[in-house]
């Protein structure tokens, strides 16, 4: 279906990254948004509670990040599209009702503009450290979808993909921002309505007596109720069967708990999306995101310029990550070079993949700023050696 006029604001504007992913939201559908203030992530709430009233969404300031997305929750299950936006305190203090909503399977999307950690941090500077717990924060086995945008057009843009995959999936979608990516102001186009395609709450079809809140046949997705429908039916943080019921059995977390697994690693090849451009014929491939990305192409045209071959891969989705890939350009290269705003995250997964077909070097970067990118260029002349 098409993206409802009302919340698409149709131009050509001059928007930080904070106030594109606002507009990507309620672009998407978002009606809801529960929320608290936390640097430098407030900008995007606070661009959706002023157009909120003119579009007919609601906005509550909660009176933490713990009640924000319990909010965020139950909205959800009214129907309505739902989001919450933080940073890395207050994504921590998230994380245990992430869980609920990945186990009640509740679409909805988590916004975590990153700034440099631990604990309370560089509160108005950027950082790349919370991929993991985006991926791993919750306790127990669920499986994650993290997007990661390197510009504010694309926090407009991958803002309504999020939206989009949390209906398709029935899963919270984190979407990994930083600050400066949050904070950095460009171009933004928006387009026409007619032109944004959304992916509606797909509501179930059987009747009352017939419905069962988690049963999902050859589908790997349940069909879903809303409150207030007249359905009648349980839902629980506990494991639970087709009718939402407690079961506390071996047999029942199996089932439960595997197709929570399995509807995204079946479909991760349809999830999967990242750039690549460079990467036939080169010794060095460097893999980024976000932010890092940007200065990371700067670094690999440098290098370019010395005569290395060099080519690079661009997470857009973090989680699923991109696997295959990873590992079938494991056996043609020399190496990856993987920078981050952080001291080593993202890069296990490519060394992972890599499975020591290549080597994996990281450009380690603690916070506050971005890298040099003249620093990667000499970290990729290292590896091609």
């Amino acid at each position: 279906m098409k993206a409802d006029p009302a919340g698409v604001l149709t131009g050509a504007h001059y928007l930080d990254g904070d106030f594109a992913c606002g507009e990507g939201a309620m672009a998407a559908g978002c009606r809801f948004v529960g929320g608290y203030p936390i640097t430098p992530s407030t900008e995007v709430v606070e661009r959706i509670s002023r157009r909120f009233p003119m579009i007919g969404g609601t906005f509550i300031q909660m009176e933490d990040e713990l009640a924000s997305m319990a909010a965020v929750v139950g909205a959800s299950w009214t129907g309505t599209k739902a989001l919450t936006v933080t940073s890395g305190p207050g994504f921590s203090l998230m994380m245990e009702n992430i869980g609920l909503a990945a186990m009640m399977e509740t679409p909805c999307v988590v916004v975590d503009v990153q700034r440099g950690g631990p604990s309370t941090g560089l509160p108005t500077m950027a950082g790349q450290a919370d991929m993991m717990q985006a991926r791993w924060g919750s306790h127990g086995d669920y499986e994650s979808i993290a997007l990661c945008p390197q510009s504010p057009q694309e926090a407009f843009d991958l803002m309504i993909d999020a939206f989009n995959l949390s209906e398709l999936y029935r899963v919270p979608v984190m979407f990994m921002m930083d600050e400066c990516v949050g904070h950095m102001t460009e171009k933004v186009v928006i387009p026409p309505a007619e032109e944004i395609e959304i992916v509606p709450r797909k509501l179930t079809s059987r009747s009352v007596g017939e419905y069962l809140p988690y049963y999902a046949d050859r589908q790997s997705v349940p069909e879903f109720a809303r409150a207030g429908d007249g359905y009648r039916f349980h839902t629980t943080g506990l494991t639970h069967d087709e009718r939402g019921y407690p079961v506390m059995s071996a047999e029942c977390q199996e089932k439960c708990v595997r197709r929570l697994v399995e509807k995204i690693r079946s479909n991760a090849d349809a999830i999967v999306r990242f750039e690549e451009f460079g990467t036939e014929g080169a010794e060095v491939v460097l893999v980024a995101y976000g932010i890092a990305a940007r200065v990371t192409q700067m670094g690999m045209e440098i290098a370019r310029k010395r005569g290395l071959k060099v080519g690079m891969i661009r997470l857009i989705v973090a989680w699923p990550f991109p696997e295959k890939r990873i590992r079938e350009l494991a056996g043609e290269i020399k190496a990856f070079v993987v920078p981050e705003i952080n001291y080593g995250q993202m890069v296990l997964e490519v060394e992972r993949c890599a499975a020591g077909k290549a080597s994996t070097v990281l450009v380690p970067h603690g916070g506050g700023g971005v890298h040099d990118p003249e620093t990667i260029a000499e970290e990729i002349l290292r590896a091609a050696k």
